[in-house]
């Protein structure tokens, strides 16, 4: 690790020379929250993301030495495409890491819905779960990615600020092509204890730096409205991503 830099109070960066180390230290980080609120309320809530990059980290959770009958999973975001498909978010975790997971405690977002039923059915899932006055549950963790536009989950840069829901279809045209998916609000966010972002590769650098920086474009650059009330936000960044960071 190269640095732990503050960002804002409640808000730090740990660079790593690669993805693996950066792995590695996400597994210790996510063990040592996991466990501490199972000790503390019996039961651990956690918001998983899709892609690429926590592909790794799921890997090394495997093994770790966590009462996974204590945790309960959700999902940040989902494509509203087969659980078989490659971009399915929940199907991604599921090749790896629920074999000795209980299908009840994985609340998995239902893909196999049309994108305004699915979020419709995944806000009242999230109801279940919640204690008043909160219509969710308050996350122990939460993993985001961010992607080179800007984005984090399925909020994407020009889309409204200012959500009232839990969760959001998101329905409009991205990168020539629909989007068909599902997302949870910064609402549900910003109540995390936790919050996680795994950031790689070069091609985020520049964005990694607009992000991190005093000037706030909530619309143009949607993980800036990743801000929460009472909790702690580490950036958890590969060199390369990092590398144009002061």
């Amino acid at each position: 690790m190269r640095y732990n830099q503050i960002v804002q109070s409640n808000t730090s960066i740990k660079i790593f020379s690669d993805l693996k180390t950066l792995s590695e230290a996400a597994s210790s980080a996510f063990t040592q929250i996991a466990n501490e609120a199972i000790q503390t309320r019996g039961r651990f809530f956690v918001s998983l993301a899709g892609g690429n990059t926590p592909i790794k980290l799921y890997e090394k959770l495997v093994r770790a030495n966590i009462d996974w009958k204590r945790v309960y999973f959700f999902w940040g975001d989902e494509r509203c495409v087969p659980v078989t498909d490659a971009g399915n978010c929940y199907g991604q975790a599921k090749q790896i890491l629920f074999d000795q997971i209980s299908e009840t405690n994985i609340q998995r977002i239902p893909s196999e819905l049309e994108p305004a039923s699915a979020a419709q059915a995944y806000a009242a899932t999230l109801k279940s779960f919640a204690v008043a006055p909160l219509e969710w549950p308050r996350f122990d963790l939460v993993l985001l990615g961010m992607g080179e536009d800007g984005h984090t989950a399925s909020l994407f840069p020009g889309s409204p600020v200012e959500a009232q829901t839990a969760t959001v279809a998101v329905v409009a045209n991205y990168q020539d092509r629909p989007a068909n998916r599902v997302s949870l609000t910064p609402h549900v966010f910003n109540d995390a204890k936790n919050i996680f972002f795994l950031v790689s590769g070069a091609g985020k650098a520049e964005t990694l730096k607009k992000v991190l920086s005093a000037t706030r474009t909530p619309r143009e650059l949607p993980a800036q409205r990743i801000d929460p009330k009472d909790g702690q936000v580490v950036w958890f960044a590969d060199s390369a991503a990092a590398s144009l960071l002061p």
